[in-house]
């Protein structure tokens, strides 16, 4: 793989077993991904104040899906369904606990057996931290954590051959602070470059005759929020968003001195300065891995495999930053559950839609597993929960879902513990601790301003949406559903039924 691989790759060199269809012209797919990016934290996504020419062209280029959705808003949760293509209920991970070690399905694993070879670069956040799940071999950015014994990330034994004796960590923002600062080392050392490159690499030295599956998973704009100068920089004289304050989260509206409350505090109002301070940097982050996303796109159009790919981009769950007093993931307000979700099709595919069309419908992490085994040549088992995307851009919308169903389990405070509905116009949630019901409008209100359960012009469609959850939770019994109500309880199920394998619960 050249000197630019350096440390442990684990690889798997287990016989592959023979593709389930006739050979056929398969796309590569190229799966990039970021943590904790917003849904609105792009151009392409209206926000004028982000940077990001290359993400922006991808989508100009193929399908910009304008309601994506993660089902749990929290790493672990959101990638187990990414990787599964299935409901939070159906892998098991209903809020932040541990990635199982096998699922019955697994999308490097499934689109191994379909012929691709199968790697991945970047944060996958699993349990053990090297599993493979299928890819053929991975190189992975943790972020620091260590989960298990001995355990040090290929990021940072690289960054020990290029910096014997530094600290990764100089900047002194941890992964969890809504404070921001700049990146106290050379560019060239920060993660971001780091998974870039690594996956540059990787294409210009890839000869198989498989097709190729490359997941890139970007550790940011996740905190730290700690970019490069030259990227802030970039947004010295730039207008930034200011965070949006509904008329219902009065509960956090005392303002606070940061310097006297815990960095990585889940709520809280510190001032508008503050967070348009946090925003300007967690921007200048997403210019950051703008540009590695252009430079992967290079080294795709000079191997001659640009135009044979699919590429997507992503994120596994977004960040508050402030909005409603909130910050960081977990909850059901669009910072935190609306995502980006653009693919980029390979030349030749017959679509309904032109290129740079805004698809409405409800979309979802686990439908990118279904899509992919479709453009690989798979049949997509029919128990999968996740759909293939091939529906919306194939003038098959009619056969498309109403609802994404949206949950976490009790993280930060005792009342957020809920579920939640949308299709991207209307947004329902359910308190399971408390019985609270929220409803937005968000055609009328992007910004969850406005609360209007309580509004009786909202009355038929407050009801029509309880009677939705009614139907979607009924599957996991009484203690959720009974006598066609919805039940409110004490206790708090991070794993259901459905989890492969116990494991203890971390820390979030």
């Amino acid at each position: 793989m050249g000197a630019g691989l350096s440390g442990e790759v684990r690889a798997d060199t287990t016989a592959e077993p023979e593709a389930t269809k006739p050979s056929v012209k398969k796309p590569h797919i190229i799966l990039i991904m970021t943590d904790q990016q917003r849904g609105d934290a792009l151009g392409c996504m209206g926000n004028p104040s982000v940077i990001s020419p290359h993400i922006d062209r991808l989508a100009a280029e193929g399908t910009l899906f304008v309601s994506g959705y993660t089902a749990s808003p929290s790493s672990t949760p959101a990638r187990a369904g990414l990787l599964t293509g299935l409901t939070p209920w159906h892998h098991g991970m209903l809020g932040y606990g541990r990635v199982a070690e096998k699922y019955r399905y697994e999308m490097p694993q499934m689109l191994r057996n379909l012929g691709y070879y199968t790697f991945g670069i970047g944060k996958m956040h699993w349990f053990p931290q090297k599993s493979l799940h299928g890819f053929h071999a991975t190189l992975v950015d943790e972020s620091g954590r260590v989960e298990s014994k001995d355990f040090v990330s290929d990021y940072r034994e690289w960054f020990q051959l290029q910096a014997p004796g530094a600290n990764p960590d100089l900047t002194g923002i941890g992964w969890n602070d809504h404070g921001a600062g700049i990146y106290k080392l050379p560019e060239t050392l920060h993660p971001t470059a780091w998974t870039g490159q690594m996956a540059c690499e990787l294409i210009e030295h890839y000869e198989s005759d498989k097709p190729l599956f490359l997941k890139v998973s970007f550790a940011r704009p996740h905190s730290p929020y700690d970019p490069p100068q030259r990227y802030l920089d970039m947004y010295k004289d730039r207008e930034i968003p200011k965070p949006f304050i509904g008329d219902w989260c009065g509960k956090y509206a005392e303002p606070l001195d940061p310097e006297k409350v815990a960095s990585d505090a889940p709520f809280g109002n510190f001032g508008e300065a503050y967070a348009v301070k946090s925003r300007r940097h967690y921007y200048a982050n997403i210019t950051f891995i703008d540009d590695q996303v252009g430079k992967i796109v290079e080294a795709l159009k000079k191997k001659g495999m640009y135009d044979d790919a699919v590429i997507c981009f992503t994120a596994d769950h977004g960040d508050m930053l402030g909005d409603h007093y909130h910050w960081r993931k977990t909850y059901p307000y669009e910072g935190s559950v609306h995502i980006p979700y653009i693919v980029k099709w390979q030349k030749g595919l017959k679509t309904t839609v032109a290129a740079g069309a805004k698809v409405e419908q409800p979309v979802e992490l686990r439908d990118f597993l279904p899509t992919f085994i479709e453009l690989a040549g798979g049949t997509v088992p029919p128990d999968m929960d996740g759909l293939s995307l091939l529906r919306l851009v194939q003038g098959k919308q009619a056969e498309w879902r109403r609802y994404i169903d949206m949950e976490h389990a009790t993280c930060y405070s005792a009342d957020n513990y809920w579920c939640a509905l949308t299709d991207g116009k209307m947004k329902y949630v359910w308190k399971f601790h408390t019985g609270k019901e929220e409803l937005f409008d968000l055609q009328k209100d992007p910004k969850e301003l406005h609360e209007c359960s309580s509004d009786p012009d909202y009355s038929g469609r407050l009801a029509a949406m309880r009677q939705a959850m009614v139907e979607h939770l009924t599957e996991r019994g009484d203690a959720f559903v009974k006598d066609g109500k919805l039940q409110v309880w004490e206790e708090t199920m991070l794993y259901s039924p459905h989890y492969p394998q116990k494991k203890g619960n971390d820390k979030k």
